[in-house]
């Protein structure tokens, strides 16, 4: 039997410079570090929280807290920008006071010096060994805390105060999304005491746009969602 030495088959070489430069003409051939170039490039390797997987961090932990987002050169040098902003209450202090059930906020302001019809102005010791005097209870004034109620909620709000300028806003948009990465179609979402979720900042255009942005969390507890509210919550019940 005749055998024929047969030779390796050798790789074809294709020409792609016309492909790499075409790629080039659209998206940029430029590795610039440079976030100002970022989004006219489409270059987000050192854009920080250019998407949602790698998004930046924002921790919340005493509330209620106003989360601004302002700047004047543009949308972080890119399309996209994420912030995961990560939520753990610290019940022991607030901002503000919460009012529990059945219980309300009382509102103290300092009296000028001096005797005002008759009564002259108290100074409240908090000092926590009052005793019982003349059969009257001594009042518990705590600082402003967050209550401690297991299965309550926060409210996340989202504003979008924009420029003045609507050529410019127009091109802009800010969204909630919820902790699976779904978009979260209202700018007010409810979540919980030990939760995150994520801002979504959004340009339509390659152009660097100014935007200002407030999103508050805790500015209100909310002790039970209904059935109509539950469109609110971070995730479904």
């Amino acid at each position: 039997m005749d055998r024929s030495l047969g030779t390796t088959a050798q790789p074809r070489i294709k020409d792609v410079s016309t492909q790499v430069q075409q790629t080039h003409l659209i998206y940029g051939s430029s590795d610039s570090t440079n976030p100002a170039y970022s989004a006219a490039n489409r270059s987000l390797n050192y854009a920080a929280g250019g998407s949602i997987q790698r998004p930046e961090l924002e921790r919340v932990t005493i509330v209620p807290l106003p989360l601004q987002y302002q700047d004047t050169v543009g949308l972080f040098g890119k399309e996209n920008h994420f912030v995961r902003v990560d939520v753990k209450i610290n019940r022991t202090v607030s901002n503000s006071c919460f009012e529990g059930i059945g219980w309300e906020c009382a509102i103290i302001t300092e009296a000028d010096d001096g005797i005002v019809n008759t009564y002259e102005p108290a100074v409240i010791d908090l000092e926590d060994d009052l005793e019982v005097v003349n059969d009257y209870e001594p009042a518990e004034i705590s600082e402003n805390s967050a209550p401690d109620f297991s299965d309550a909620y926060l409210t996340v709000v989202l504003q979008n105060l924009k420029t003045g300028n609507k050529y410019i806003d127009s091109w802009f948009d800010v969204r909630l999304y919820k902790s699976n990465r779904e978009e979260h179609p209202y700018d007010l979402m409810y979540v919980r005491q030990n939760d995150f979720f994520y801002i979504g900042f959004h340009a339509r255009n390659t152009k660097r746009l100014p935007y200002n942005v407030k999103c508050t969390v805790g500015q209100e507890y909310v002790f039970a969602v209904g059935e109509s509210d539950k469109r609110y919550l971070n995730s479904v019940i």
